[in-house]
């Protein structure tokens, strides 16, 4: 694609994605942003790799100008509530492992087992930004539990508080065992949740993704529940689904030419995805942290196929209803309008783009 002269007026773009499997994960680990904007002379910098920490904190907050974000769907959702001036222009779903796992000690052995029992609900007293882990779990114990014809209601909730570094004996991590590969300086995803069974603080925990099952199976916890019980899709939808990919109001305000250059960049890495099945597990392992095995059993056989950037009217249904549900547990601020939130001309750009790259190559 040919450079723009909007793209002059700009030094640099920021981008920050989670460790999740997005097509926006795969065209930065391909380089795709760095290629297009080459000729341009713009710098391509995630946000982890800031000095200051205000720019680095904006992978919550949506803060940064120039800045573009695909990942977990409650930050973006929180930032909007709380005035952040973002725009969604692109929505990826990928069918995802979420589910409710318990020791085989705890006597949890079925869905008919959960009624009663103490379900450990992580709870950050760090954070200066919304919860989001502590919200993907709750919103697994409604979504889980109604399929299980129970409700929260049914279930004792018990804090999980931030799991500290070293084991609360003191010894040494490396003589305990399992807990020491979970009791880290960077601790596993669900290391409160694992710990708690192990240290039977909980019955129940909720775990999601390959890190999710990584974890379980560390532990010898085994799968009571999973959203393949779950037939209600809106009730799917979590931090995970879907996955909007938001940039600053300003940026596209000011070079809409630039956005739509770089959701081109996303949809052609989606596109290639779609035909590199192995490939794609071994991106999609590096992006999780998590071995291509838990890859493989966390997300569906045809995980390749959906790492698709679109706005279909299916997930922004989804996406309205997973902020309503955060709305009402006081995870974000404020109500919005999700669809005003969505500007689909972006996407409808990129693709002319992609259509006219590719009679430039046929001719």
């Amino acid at each position: 694609m040919s450079a723009l002269p909007s793209a002059a007026t700009l030094q640099r773009l920021w981008y920050t994605r989670c460790p999740a499997p997005t097509p926006f994960g795969i065209a930065i680990q391909q380089g795709r942003l760095e290629r297009e904007f080459a000729n341009d002379g713009l710098e391509i910098k995630a946000l982890q790799d800031a000095a200051d920490a205000s720019i680095r904190l904006s992978h919550y907050t949506h803060s940064q100008p120039h800045s573009f974000r695909q990942g977990g769907n409650i930050p973006a959702l929180w930032a909007r509530s709380k005035g952040a001036r973002t725009r969604v222009i692109g929505l990826s779903w990928v069918d995802e492992f979420q589910g409710l796992i318990a020791l085989p000690s705890s006597g949890v052995k079925t869905p008919a087992d959960l009624n009663g029992r103490r379900f450990g609900l992580p709870r950050n007293t760090r954070t200066t930004v919304v919860d989001f882990h502590r919200a993907t779990a709750l919103r697994g114990f409604t979504s889980l539990l109604d399929a299980a014809e129970l409700s929260i209601d049914d279930v004792r909730l018990v804090p999980l508080d931030n799991a500290p570094r070293n084991l609360s004996d003191g010894a040494p991590v490396r003589d305990q065992g399992p807990q020491s590969l979970l009791e880290t300086e960077r601790a596993q995803e669900f290391s409160r949740e694992v710990l708690a069974l192990v240290r039977r603080e909980a019955d129940v925990v909720f775990v999601k993704g390959a890190s999710g099952l990584e974890a379980a199976n560390l532990i010898g916890a085994r799968v009571i529940i999973d959203t393949s019980a779950q037939s209600n899709r809106l009730l799917h939808a979590n931090n995970g689904n879907p996955r909007p990919l938001t940039v600053d109001s300003e940026l596209l305000e000011q070079h809409p030419d630039i956005v739509a250059r770089v959701l081109a960049c996303t949809i052609g890495a989606g596109e290639w995805a779609s035909a590199h099945a192995e490939e794609v597990r071994a991106y999609i392992g590096r992006e999780t942290r998590a071995a291509e095995h838990w890859v493989r059993y966390a997300y569906p056989a045809n995980l390749h196929e959906q790492l698709k950037i679109e706005l279909e009217p299916r997930d922004i249904a989804a996406f309205g209803s997973f902020k309503d549900f955060l709305l009402k547990h006081a995870f974000i601020p404020a109500d919005f309008d999700i669809d005003a939130w969505i500007d689909p001309a972006p996407l409808a750009a990129a693709r002319r783009l992609l259509a006219a790259k590719r009679l430039t190559t046929a001719a």
